[in-house]
C-alpha cells in the first residue's frame, strides 16, 4: 500500500536527514507549474518513489514535491527566477529544502539566487540553508550555492572598478583642471583633471569624453587610437597609453582601492570642441583652463615621476612623436558580441606623420 506525506511530513524528513539516506529509484519528469497556497508562486511539482526495491519492502511516493522555478546555465547549474520567489519566509524555506534536494538528485552543480529588495527577508533563511554573498546591487543581492563536493568553481565577483579622465590640452597649450569639492586633505588645492567612473557597457573613450562634459561643461572629441604601455604591481600605479585623433590614453592599476577591490583608470588626452566652462555645482569646487607649464610645476604633479611621464608621453604625441595601437571593432564567433580590439600598427613612422 502506497503511503502519501504532505509537504510539512516532507519538510520535516528533509530536515532530519532521513531522505538523505534513502535510495532513490526513479524520478517522474512530468512536472507541472503550480501556485503554493494563496501566493503567485511558480514551482514544478514532482513525483517520486523511493525504497521500493522488490516488492516486499513497502514503497513510499511523495506527490506534488515543490521546485523552485528556475533555468539551466550553460555550466550544469540553475539560476532561479527571482520574479516568481515566495514572499513568506516559512515557505520560501520550505521550497528551497526541496529545491536544493530534487537539483541534487539531477547533479545540478551551482545554483545563483538573485533575492531583489523587496524580499530581503529571504536572505537569512538562504544563508541557514547555506547559500553565500556573491554580490550586491542597488536593488538585490545574489547568493550562490555549491552543490558538488570539493572546491566551488562558480566564478568570483568582479574584482575591478573602472574610472577615466580626461587631459584635455587646447591650442594656448592649456589643461583643463578641476579642484573638486570633496577630496583627501593631502589633495586640498590641487588642480587635477575630470575623472570619474563608467557606466555599465559604456566604452572607455565615451566614459571619458562624457565625465568631461559633466563636470566643465566642455565637450571634446573621442578617441581612435592608443599608444604604449607600462605596468607596476603596487598600491598605485600602472599606465597604459591610448591615443584618439588627436588624442592619447593612460591606464592606471591600483590595487586595494575601494573595499579592498582593485581599480582600472584611464586617462585619455582629449581635443577640446568647445571652450566655454560650466562647472558641476554638486561636485566640482572649481574649474578652468591653465597653462600647461603652470599645470606641470604644481608641487603634487612636480615631484611624481608617474604624472611627468604622462606629461611627456602626451607633449611627444602632440609632436607626432609617438605612436602605437589601433582601435579596431570586432565580433568574434565564440559570444557574437562586439567589442574593442587594441593591437600595434604596422607603419609606426608612416601612421605618425600622416597624423
Amino acid at each position: 500500500m502506497y503511503t502519501f506525506l504532505s509537504l510539512k511530513m516532507f519538510s520535516w524528513l528533509l530536515n532530519a536527514g532521513n531522505l538523505w539516506k534513502a535510495s532513490c529509484l526513479g524520478t517522474s519528469q512530468n512536472a507541472s507549474i503550480s501556485s503554493f497556497g494563496p501566493e503567485n508562486i511558480a514551482v514544478d511539482t514532482y513525483s517520486y518513489r523511493i525504497n521500493g526495491t522488490n516488492g516486499t519492502n513497502p514503497s513510499m511516493y511523495f506527490r506534488e514535491t515543490r521546485v523552485l522555478d528556475a533555468f539551466d546555465d550553460d555550466y550544469g547549474g540553475v539560476i532561479v527566477n527571482p520574479e516568481r520567489l515566495p514572499s513568506n519566509p516559512n515557505i520560501f524555506a520550505s521550497i528551497l529544502r526541496s529545491s536544493l534536494f530534487q537539483w541534487k538528485i539531477k547533479e545540478k552543480k551551482g545554483v545563483w539566487l538573485k533575492l531583489p529588495l523587496d524580499k530581503s527577508d529571504l536572505v537569512p533563511v538562504a544563508v541557514k540553508e547555506g547559500f553565500q554573498y556573491h554580490h550586491a546591487e542597488r536593488g538585490y543581492v545574489m547568493m550562490t550555492y555549491w552543490i558538488p563536493g570539493g572546491p566551488c568553481m562558480l566564478p568570483a565577483n568582479a574584482s575591478h572598478q573602472v574610472g577615466v579622465g580626461g587631459f584635455v590640452i587646447n591650442d594656448n597649450n592649456e589643461v583643463l583642471v578641476v579642484q573638486e569639492k570633496y577630496s583627501a586633505p593631502a589633495l586640498a588645492g590641487l588642480w587635477k583633471l575630470p575623472t570619474g567612473f563608467i557606466h555599465e557597457s559604456e566604452e572607455i573613450f565615451t566614459g571619458a569624453v562624457r565625465e568631461v562634459k559633466e563636470e566643465t561643461g566642455v565637450r571634446t572629441s573621442s578617441v581612435t587610437y592608443v599608444l604604449c604601455g607600462y605596468i607596476t604591481y603596487q598600491i598605485v600605479l600602472l599606465f597604459f597609453s591610448m591615443i584618439f585623433i588627436a588624442s592619447s590614453l593612460f591606464l592606471l592599476h591600483a590595487h586595494n582601492v575601494a573595499f579592498e577591490k582593485s581599480d582600472l583608470f584611464f586617462i585619455c588626452m582629449l581635443k577640446p570642441l568647445s571652450t566655454q566652462i560650466m562647472a558641476d555645482d554638486l561636485e566640482i569646487q572649481a574649474a578652468k583652463w591653465m597653462p600647461l607649464v603652470e599645470f606641470v610645476e604644481q608641487p603634487l604633479i612636480h615631484g611624481d615621476c608617474m604624472f611627468k611621464m604622462i606629461i611627456d608621453i602626451c607633449i611627444a604625441r602632440m609632436g607626432k612623436r609617438y605612436c602605437g595601437l589601433s582601435v579596431h571593432k570586432v565580433v568574434s564567433k565564440f559570444d557574437d558580441r562586439l567589442s574593442t580590439l587594441y593591437y600595434n600598427i604596422v607603419n609606426v613612422q608612416d601612421f605618425c606623420q600622416g597624423r
